[in-house]
């Protein structure tokens, strides 16, 4: 998936007091910080929720245009603030070593296990929502070996797979098949996950890495900010502009977007080999949505990582905010129960049968979910599922 609660992006020991009173800190050393990344986390899941629910992408209008964003880089930065959670179980600035690196091992493999099982109980409901926990299980697994480097190598890293990443992709996919839903205990649950789902790991892995990168600075430095907020730009111009050049310039890369302009969102999860990149090797120059190209990680990257640079600042620049943004983080501090509530709520209304969802559909869904989420920090430090996966990463203090 990072902060105050226990989600799939972040770890319980990084709660506040005033969190356990169910009230934002204004005064607490890094408050704003953790308040920050519960307000990206909150940020994500309404984007998510209008990828699965909203009116559909596309539209004229202010509301056509925040579907049209939300598509692709809410679930990234879903995916980088997953990241955080990887280096803040297991020592942000100074990897833990000895018996406490081994209890942060563990805390993490126990996380991703309890994700791929989620995950795999929601895609069992049948609904047309690729779940990404299941993904996000084996993210962690994937990135785990990689917990001790620092800043520079895990970056380094992450944007090698990024260029080389897709590339595979695009080779192995028409090999391996089309197999869209992860199904743990069928042969071809891990080629789903791997290389054919919705949320391919091949291509996906460098949004965690980036997020692990990120959460290995000083963020309170504003330098560090501003250096942030400076790459996420170039990041951001570099994969959406060089898209722009691309489909002006490139033979077929036009085409290729077209065929690409689908993701794993209500009706769209995954659609074969071609369903990628489309029909030509065009398709991997395309920033679309869920396209898998190196541009789109590119971009997407950049996208997330200014997010989180803003909601930074933000929380810590203006204090009065976080009141403000308090329904908002309170969603991001339970997004594993919000994200989970979302998919059953999906199976049991049957929204899939309205063919272009009308926008209070979506309002009702993000207003269901902050009340709740609002009520619920009142009076517990954690969101229901939250407790239940710190009671179960708890276990590893048992590692000797």
């Amino acid at each position: 998936m990072t902060h105050h609660a226990d989600s799939p992006l972040l770890p319980a020991e990084a709660g506040s007091p005033a969190r356990e009173r169910g009230e934002p800190s204004t005064s607490a050393p890094g408050a704003g910080r953790l308040l920050g990344l519960d307000l990206a986390r909150g940020l994500a899941v309404f984007g998510m929720y209008a990828v699965h629910v909203g009116p559909t992408p596309g539209q004229d209008g202010v509301i056509g245009f925040l579907m049209d964003l939300a598509q692709g880089r809410s679930s990234a930065l879903f995916a980088v603030l997953a990241g955080f959670a990887v280096a803040l179980i297991t020592g942000r600035r100074t990897p833990k070593t000895g018996r406490a690196g081994r209890q942060a091992v563990t805390k993490v493999v126990i996380r991703a296990v309890i994700l791929l099982a989620l995950g795999t109980a929601l895609t069992m409901t049948g609904t047309p929502v690729v779940p990404i926990l299941a993904f996000y299980g084996l993210f962690f697994l994937l990135v785990l070996p990689l917990y001790r480097l620092g800043a520079k190598p895990l970056a380094v890293i992450a944007a090698g797979w990024a260029l080389i990443g897709p590339q595979l992709l695009y080779v192995l996919r028409p090999v391996v098949g089309d197999r869209s839903f992860p199904t743990l205990g069928q042969a071809d649950g891990i080629v789903s996950l791997l290389f054919t789902g919705g949320y391919p790991a091949l291509t996906w892995v460098p949004f965690v890495l980036a997020g692990m990168a990120v959460a290995r600075l000083d963020l309170a430095a504003t330098a560090v900010r501003i250096r942030l907020a400076l790459t996420g730009t170039a990041l951001a111009v570099t994969g959406y502009g060089g898209s722009w050049l691309a489909l002006h310039l490139v033979p077929g890369a036009a085409e290729a977007l077209r065929e690409t302009a689908g993701g794993p969102g209500m009706s769209s999860a995954s659609s074969g080999s071609e369903g990628i990149f489309g029909a030509t090797p065009a398709g991997m120059l395309v920033a679309s949505p869920h396209s898998e190209a190196t541009l789109s990680l590119v971009g997407n990257t950049g996208v997330a990582i200014l997010v989180i640079t803003a909601c930074l600042a933000a929380m810590d620049a203006f204090p009065r905010l976080r009141g403000l943004a308090g329904p908002v983080i309170a969603v991001g501090s339970m997004s594993l129960t919000a994200y989970v509530c979302h998919i059953v709520a999906i199976w049991l209304l049957d929204t899939e049968e309205a063919t272009v969802p009308p926008l209070y559909i979506l309002l009702g869904f993000i207003a269901s979910v902050t009340a709740l989420a609002t009520v619920w920090s009142r009076f517990c430090r954690r969101g229901p599922l939250e407790w239940l996966m710190a009671r179960a990463t708890g276990m590893a203090r048992r590692i000797p």
